[in-house]
């Protein structure tokens, strides 16, 4: 099995403040199975920080970036199998569910919701960690 990285990076670039030199990856994509790296409202160019403050946001933004590499991966919403949602604070659940539930209507997949003590970085609210297939 051939594994396929989409979107490679260093941590050294995305967090310079923490020291860090980890290669990773947004996506692998090993046989028709594609694992996102989880999701958080930050610009997958520019590396901003979008919707501060704003939990709603936060997951709207989480969910362009899902799109995105899904569709680099050649998959699409349509075709995710399980979703990881990560919390700071179970208030705020409701508007963050919200705006999931649209992004997965009639997709069906199957749903966790962790609330933590907290992100890599203190702005970050949510962070949605989706596994999906490729179809044939």
């Amino acid at each position: 099995m051939i594994h396929k990285r989409i979107r490679p990076f260093n941590t050294k670039d995305t967090y310079p403040e923490q020291r860090l030199d980890n290669d990773l990856a947004q996506a692998v994509i090993a046989g028709n199975t594609v694992y996102l790296r989880g999701q958080v409202a930050q610009d997958l160019d520019t590396r901003e920080n979008v919707a501060v403050g704003d939990p709603g946001g936060q997951a709207r933004k989480a969910m362009e970036n899902v799109k995105l590499l899904l569709e680099e991966s050649g998959s699409e919403l349509a075709h995710v199998c399980k979703v990881v949602v990560y919390l700071t604070d179970i208030r705020y659940r409701e508007a963050v569910y919200r705006e999931l539930g649209q992004w997965f209507k009639g997709v069906h997949p199957v749903f966790t919701g962790l609330v933590v003590q907290a992100l890599a970085r203190p702005e970050w609210v949510v962070e949605v960690d989706v596994t999906a297939v490729i179809p044939s």
